[in-house]
């Protein structure tokens, strides 16, 4: 581990969440919540807790464990939903330049003083390259020095919404679906828009009004979506569950969070036990998917795995009953059951 390594690996999870929010007036409203999400999606602690692991295999079953978790599989691509994603070759190699020359003057803010480098060479904003900056931090920190060098770096050409403008995003999730020329005069049948895949232009689905987001996904049969993923049984976000008893369909919210249904207790209450770090917040950035109602255009982010760790991990975790599962996945409620008693 080199000395840059070492620095990095001085501050815990609360220290970059820390400097997230400090850092969140300079970067650019199109990655301001988006670098949150990835944060969320990528926890420190738990990383931390698998590594020293005496039998990691075994802890990864305990916290019932589904889908890609390893950062280190995913190390030029878990951001692709980042607009900065666009600007993750020379970020990379910004940050392996500075992890060589790196003496011991550094300090929290070292997105700052890295995407401010990568923004002098490209001649584009700074507010851009922070978030993705940030990102590419705590990458080098879960999956070493060498791992992170080893990545080819590249990115595919921006497509769909996210080819445009940074304020043409944010404008796009910002705007609601037209219902019509009367449309202000509906009070039933008003349908929404989820994007679930800003990068592709039929990466969405629609929702009816007050209708949770995991049932207007299963009504997407458009593609086989669990040849594409394991977990998806019943559309493109995964679902094991209808009563926020499992965890499998948390998703990220990019746009729209405040046109979802108030986060209920038995929600709050999960997402604890989950481990998900969705805040206290009453429209917060993490949703479970068949719990949040939406009555507008959302755009989310589906994680590429899930898991139940929270009481391990974080602790202080209040005791709840879970609920009988709605659907075959009553094995998988079991091991969740007893993974949140026995932690």
């Amino acid at each position: 581990m080199n000395r840059f390594e070492s620095f990095l690996n001085k501050f815990d999870e609360n220290d970059w969440l820390k400097a997230i929010n400090e850092l969140l007036p300079i970067m650019h409203e199109v990655d301001r919540d988006a670098t949150q999400i990835w944060f969320r999606f990528y926890p420190l602690t738990l990383f931390k807790y698998l590594q020293s692991a005496e039998d990691k295999a075994a802890a990864i079953q305990k916290f019932v464990m589904q889908g890609n978790y390893e950062l280190k599989n995913q190390i030029d691509s878990s951001h692709k939903f980042l607009y900065g994603h666009r600007f993750w070759m020379e970020v990379k190699t910004a940050i392996l330049e500075r992890a060589e020359s790196f003496e011991n003057s550094g300090s929290e803010f070292e997105a700052k003083i890295i995407a401010k480098l990568v923004a002098d060479k490209l001649k584009v904003n700074e507010s851009l390259l922070v978030g993705i900056t940030h990102v590419g931090l705590m990458t080098l920190t879960q999956v070493g020095l060498e791992n992170f060098k080893s990545s080819p770096g590249k990115t595919e050409k921006p497509t769909g919404l996210l080819k445009k403008s940074p304020e043409q995003i944010v404008k796009e999730r910002a705007k609601d679906d037209s219902q019509g020329l009367l449309g202000f005069l509906k009070t039933i049948n008003k349908q929404w828009t989820v994007r679930y895949d800003e990068s592709k232009d039929n990466g969405k689905f629609k929702l009816m009004d007050d209708e949770e987001i995991a049932s207007g996904a299963a009504r997407d049969q458009s593609q086989n979506w669990l040849a594409q993923d394991a977990r998806c049984g019943e559309g493109v976000i995964p679902v094991e569950c209808r009563s926020a008893a499992c965890g499998t369909c948390w998703v990220g919210i990019l746009g729209g969070a405040e046109k979802l249904s108030d986060v209920a207790t038995r929600e709050r209450k999960q997402m604890k036990i989950f481990g998900y770090n969705q805040g206290d917040a009453p429209k917060p950035l993490l949703r479970l998917a068949c719990q949040a109602r939406a009555n507008g255009k959302v755009s989310i982010v589906i994680p590429p795995w899930n898991g139940v760790f929270g009481k391990k991990i974080y602790g202080n975790v209040e005791e709840i009953k879970l609920e009988p599962a709605t659907t075959s996945a009553a094995k998988l409620r079991e091991t969740i059951a007893a993974a949140t008693e026995n932690n």
